[in-house]
């Protein structure tokens, strides 16, 4: 399966293909003329995955050089990223040289925040193994790091030269990281796909997803795809990949990042906003069940038992998304159709309420 991103200034495409990873260097080579590679990603990833990577590149005439960082959220900073500029700088890497992110959404977002820094710019490819990278982070070309004021504070946008997925790498992710992804192919069917609601209704479990994986990752793909077309700098229609993330952005930076997941604090940023939204008469009513009830049949939480609405409010005030006093909130209208609403920043206090 193959898609194509069309944009004014980059278009690149997108392969969905089972038993890809080890034929990564025939796909690099029909991108890249051969140059010096930085393949960055975690220590984790590395022992699955780097020497078949590796190899393959160097088959094809690369220069591989594999760069491991420590798993997790807490590896997403400024500190992170000089050491990674220090190795690529030592490795003699060049402006005509270039990056591949394998790994998920953390290193995905690293990795490409520093090949658009790194000598203003090197040639990046994402390579997510995780379903989380796979159906969202790794498309679009957001990249940033964390800072102790709020997550994703500083980032580029830099598109990718082309994204390989390979879903036989989700075989060896353990179950917290599928549901993880899980929460992110919720929100894509609430906010546009009536279709894949309807598909991952029909599933048993978290582990009946692998079965499906190809359908569903190439679902999300062709949401986010249409929205990232239609607006690649995230000032308009492409907010609504936001749904849920405002919350839960927040949960992350007070609860500590790694602490929670990514996929965990949207699924309970999902549930609280339409909460809210729905008491207030903006969202259909029974759509908050119909979420809460699929997030749970997937074991994802729908609520957070350490809740501090002020320390919440704190963090989202630092949100990216905010414009002035203003922030814009996604709103499930109903199942499969959403609104931006703007509100000013002290009404968030009411989303809060618990």
């Amino acid at each position: 399966m193959e898609l194509t991103v069309n944009l004014t200034n980059h278009s690149y495409d997108l392969l969905i293909k089972r038993h890809q990873l080890p034929e990564i260097g025939t796909w690099v080579a029909s991108l890249w003329e051969p140059q010096k590679i930085a393949i960055i990603t975690d220590e984790t990833v590395a022992n699955l995955y780097g020497k078949i990577v590796c190899e393959s590149l160097e088959i094809s005439g690369f220069n591989a050089y594999l760069i491991a960082i420590p798993p997790g959220e807490a590896s997403k900073n400024l500190v992170v990223a000089e050491q990674i500029y220090t190795k690529l700088a030592e490795l003699g890497l060049t402006r005509s040289d270039g990056i591949i992110a394998l790994g998920g959404g953390v290193v995905g977002d690293l990795a490409g925040f520093v090949a658009s820094t790194y000598m203003r710019g090197l040639h990046f490819l994402q390579v997510p193994t995780t379903l989380l990278a796979q159906v969202d982070s790794s498309i679009g070309g957001k990249t940033a790091v964390n800072t102790t004021i709020a997550k994703n504070l500083v980032g580029t946008f830099t598109q990718p030269d082309g994204v390989l997925i390979d879903p036989d790498t989700l075989t060896t992710l353990e179950p917290r990281r599928i549901r993880e992804g899980l929460a992110e192919v919720i929100k894509c069917a609430a906010i546009a796909d009536s279709n894949l609601w309807a598909l991952l209704d029909n599933l048993i479990d978290e582990t009946d997803v692998l079965k499906h994986a190809e359908e569903i990752i190439l679902a999300c793909c062709e949401v986010k795809r249409s929205v990232v077309e239609q607006d690649e700098f995230d000032n308009g229609r492409r907010l609504i990949l936001n749904f849920g993330h405002t919350i839960g952005h927040a949960i992350e930076q007070t609860m500590g990042y790694g602490v929670i997941t990514h996929g965990e604090a949207v699924a309970i940023g999902m549930c609280q906003l339409t909460k809210t939204t729905e008491q207030k008469g903006w969202t259909e009513l029974g759509t908050t069940q119909k979420l809460e009830q699929l997030l749970v049949k997937f074991n994802l939480p729908i609520d957070l038992a350490e809740w501090n609405s002020e320390k919440l409010y704190a963090a989202l005030s630092h949100d990216k998304k905010t414009r002035g006093n203003q922030l814009k909130l996604i709103v499930l209208e109903r199942l499969g159709q959403v609104k931006i609403i703007a509100v000013d920043i002290t009404e968030m206090q009411e989303f809060l309420v618990h």
